[in-house]
């Protein structure tokens, strides 16, 4: 079941199946429309989910504690798994997080598993940057990219604070 709340950074449906976060939809993703209830469906999960995040958005939670269970491919979920162990405030590169999950060759791979990854910022694929340090692919836009890059670094000491 998917709720949906207008957040700091716009709408946002948090998916949760059989007691686990199995999706976060930006407004401008796909979505089974069935699936969708409305806020008085909403569980004690997808409340604390939404909690997290809002605290995260307000730059006062730098880790999520949520019950996760993404679906893929396993690489995709080796991926997911390497993607939670980038420091927050911190970024990596396809290569970095291909060499991090054993195939070194693989980075193409692994930025179709990041474009996959069924759960954003509570998976942080978009702590994941181009070799060259540029900022690359987000379901959610760069703008956004940018923005979550940005408060992580103000509130993990890396520069001055921006509100979104």
């Amino acid at each position: 079941m998917i709720c949906f709340r207008n957040t700091r950074i716009g709408r946002i449906g948090i998916g949760v199946e059989n007691g686990k976060v199995t999706s976060l939809y930006f407004e401008n993703y796909d979505y089974d429309p069935k699936k969708v209830a409305d806020s008085s469906m909403e569980t004690p999960l997808h409340k604390n989910a939404f909690s997290q995040l809002d605290e995260y958005l307000a730059g006062n939670r730098k880790a999520f504690d949520l019950p996760l269970a993404p679906s893929g491919t396993e690489f995709m979920e080796n991926v997911w798994a390497a993607l939670l162990e980038i420091p927050y405030g911190k970024t990596a590169c396809y290569q970095e997080v291909a060499v991090s999950v054993g195939s070194p060759k693989a980075v193409r791979a692994v930025g179709l598993a990041n474009n996959r990854n069924p759960i954003p910022i509570f998976i942080p694929c978009h702590r994941v940057i181009g070799k060259n340090g540029k900022l690359v692919g987000f379901g959610g836009g760069l703008d956004l990219k940018q923005k979550l890059l940005d408060l992580e670094r103000e509130n993990a000491g890396f520069g001055q604070q921006k509100q979104f």
